[in-house]
């Protein structure tokens, strides 16, 4: 409970900022909607020249694209490290997080909350249902609950992937890491993996799972055969890369030194 009113607190100064600067709300709503209309128009001219896609057709590439935003949008939302090692590290602001009680990963996650990110996921969940309906995919009762677990369990991996790069910062001074870059190759994932080389699959399947927040669960609703038994491993891949995520967050942590004088 305690934690549960940590995040209405944070939530109501959001809003309070929000409120004083609301300019800057709609700017953001509206770049984050032009940027995800730019990636649907990106799939329609690659469409316009070819039928399929790695043997995916332009409705089924859309529903997985839906898929992605899904999950991500919810990432965007609780879970924005994108700045940490500059505010965090180089600032020193770390320091005034571990002097408070409560679990400091998750005190970052508060301070960095961005609400208009679950539009992400609405849009998607909106894609998947046209894309769907074109498809005439069968929406029977464990659609939805599916659709949840696999959307929490992606954004656990996402959770896990950006935990573990961020608690590099605190053996680095860098104010940047490799956040961008992390950024530019979960990309990759909004797209079907068997369209890329073996060791792109590779990478993306078992060391970045980036294939497990998009093509790999999407595959179950539109019954791809061949990727069913790796859409179920969605749920341990979720476990164990959050694991390995606030294990290495905890370590890195104890090296942390202060910002000093």
């Amino acid at each position: 409970m305690y934690y549960i009113g940590l995040v209405f607190e944070y939530l109501k100064n959001y809003m309070k900022t929000r409120l004083t600067y609301r300019a800057d709300f709609w700017v953001e709503v509206i770049s984050d909607l032009l940027m995800q209309a730019s990636n649907l128009i990106f799939i329609f001219v690659v469409f316009g020249h070819t039928d399929s896609l790695g043997g995916w057709s332009e409705s089924e590439v859309v529903f997985v694209y839906g898929f992605y935003m899904v999950p991500f949008g919810l990432f965007s939302c609780f879970v924005n490290l994108w700045n940490f090692s500059d505010r965090y590290i180089v600032k020193g602001e770390m320091d005034r997080i571990l002097t408070r009680p409560a679990y400091n990963l998750f005190q970052i996650f508060l301070e960095n909350i961005d609400p208009p990110g679950l539009l992400g996921s609405v849009i998607g969940i909106l894609i998947m249902v046209v894309s769907g309906s074109q498809l005439d995919l069968d929406f029977t009762w464990w659609f939805i609950p599916v659709l949840i677990l696999f959307t929490i369990c992606a954004a656990m991996i996402y959770t896990g992937i950006y935990i573990t790069l961020t608690s590099l910062s605190f053996y680095s001074d860098s104010p940047t890491g490799i956040i961008p870059l992390m950024y530019n190759i979960q990309n990759y994932g909004r797209y079907p993996v068997t369209i890329y080389n073996r060791a792109i699959q590779f990478l993306l399947t078992w060391i970045l799972p980036f294939a497990f927040v998009g093509v790999y669960p999407a595959s179950l609703f539109l019954g791809r055969d061949e990727m069913l038994h790796m859409a179920w491993l969605t749920p341990l891949m979720a476990v164990i890369f959050l694991t390995i995520g606030i294990v290495s967050w905890n370590v890195g942590v104890k090296k942390y030194r202060g910002a000093g004088s």
